[in-house]
């Protein structure tokens, strides 16, 4: 996945002869490989690739403190990157295979924040968790999960407006079911079924369980389209004081699910496809999102499809029906990797969800988009203007 496919030997003698200007200033991750054999590579990431390595493998100024590594570097391997997901994505794959103990230190990387109903509970409850556990086959296990969000406080603000809909506890204690306990707020404002207290009993709190997670399950969904049914019913009864009450129960949850992100979803239906500029020309980079984890990308050049028999649509079918084979990876890393773009500002790129099957035609429309010049590369490089019509052709 996204390999150095570039490299240049290093020689402090001829660095500004052949090794400098054969670099190109564009943004990209570079290893600097190291002369001695036990010594630990150093991997960078950098906007400028050209200025970068000027200053690390320039000539040694010995009354500055800047880090040089003239003397450390044999070579180089890199690879240009043409948008920020691109460049974070490799510098993870990298930094991973090279330093398993610490790149998430090197990333500041932490697990993306979700919400969690824990089924394995006798009594769940929802609740916001960055772990996931997965099974052999790296489904997430031990209950249902819902996400990712930009962070731990969005998270935990969405399942307090969602959990206003539902009368699943919040409280974190042992429930002993015990008559004589008082209780909380919740209980008191009939927000919570109030297993603490035998409130009701287990069948009654599995059920308003199964509504919360089926209500996550399908993004609010079942209880809107319940909801719009006891509505309906009650207006063909002419029960219009029910019915009134029923509506202001849909502009609530409307409410409530107006600033839900769309890349929040049941994380085994996170099913999308991210699409970058690369730094190829007339090329779309195509990131695959299965089940949150991020599969192997592929490079789709518009510049040699002109000659192919086949069209971009169609290699988009391809590619999206062969690639249904499940993922490897850490889902909270591959999640955060994917958040950590989505919710960027400014964010570059487009991202596409799928629901019952891709969008293709939108997708192919945003490869125009994205293939389109940058009013800095426009102005760098104007279009000619047309000839002067001559005298004699004009009408």
């Amino acid at each position: 996945m996204l390999e150095f496919n570039c490299g240049l030997e290093f020689d402090a003698a001829r660095a500004e002869e052949d090794f400098f200007p054969a670099l190109l200033p564009q943004a990209a991750v570079c290893l600097i490989e190291p002369r001695e054999e036990k010594a630990e590579p150093f991997l960078i990431r950098t906007q400028n690739l050209q200025r970068r390595l000027r200053r690390l493998l320039g000539p040694i100024d010995l009354s500055s403190k800047r880090l040089n590594l003239s003397d450390f570097a044999r070579g180089i391997r890199y690879r240009l990157t043409a948008s920020p997901f691109e460049q974070t994505l490799t510098y993870y794959h990298h930094a991973k295979q090279l330093f398993p103990k610490r790149y998430r230190e090197l990333m500041r990387l932490r697990p993306a924040a979700v919400l969690k109903v824990n089924l394995r509970h006798a009594y769940p409850r929802c609740y916001v968790t960055r772990r996931i556990p997965v099974d052999e086959s790296g489904i997430p296990t031990g209950g249902a999960y819902y996400g990712p969000f930009a962070s731990r406080r969005s998270a935990q603000a969405f399942a307090e407006r969602i959990l206003d809909l539902f009368k699943v506890r919040r409280c974190q204690i042992k429930i002993r079911r015990d008559p004589t306990f008082p209780g909380c707020l919740y209980s008191e404002m009939k927000m919570c079924l109030a297993p603490c207290f035998a409130g009701c009993t287990k069948e009654e709190y599995d059920v308003e369980v199964q509504r919360l997670v089926h209500f996550l399950e399908t993004s609010g969904g079942s209880l809107r389209s319940t909801i719009e049914e006891e509505r309906e019913k009650a207006s063909e009864q002419l029960d219009f004081e029910r019915a009134a009450a029923l509506h202001k129960k849909v502009e609530k949850l409307d409410e409530v699910l107006r600033g839900r992100p769309e890349l929040t979803r049941r994380i085994q239906d996170l099913d999308a496809v991210i699409l970058q500029r690369a730094a190829e020309e007339q090329t779309i980079g195509v990131f695959r999102v299965q089940a949150g984890r991020l599969a192997e990308p592929f490079s789709l050049r518009f510049g040699e499809i002109a000659s192919q028999p086949r069209s971009a649509e169609h290699i988009f079918r391809e590619q999206f029906e062969s690639s249904s084979a499940p993922t490897n990876g850490d889902l909270g890393e591959h999640l955060w990797l994917v958040a950590r773009w989505y919710y960027s500002s400014p964010r570059e790129g487009e991202i596409f969800f799928r629901e019952k099957d891709w969008p293709y035609r939108r997708i192919l429309r945003a490869c125009s988009r994205i293939l389109a010049p940058k009013p800095s590369e426009a102005e760098a490089n104007p279009a000619p203007e047309p000839p002067a019509q001559s005298p004699e052709g004009a009408s």
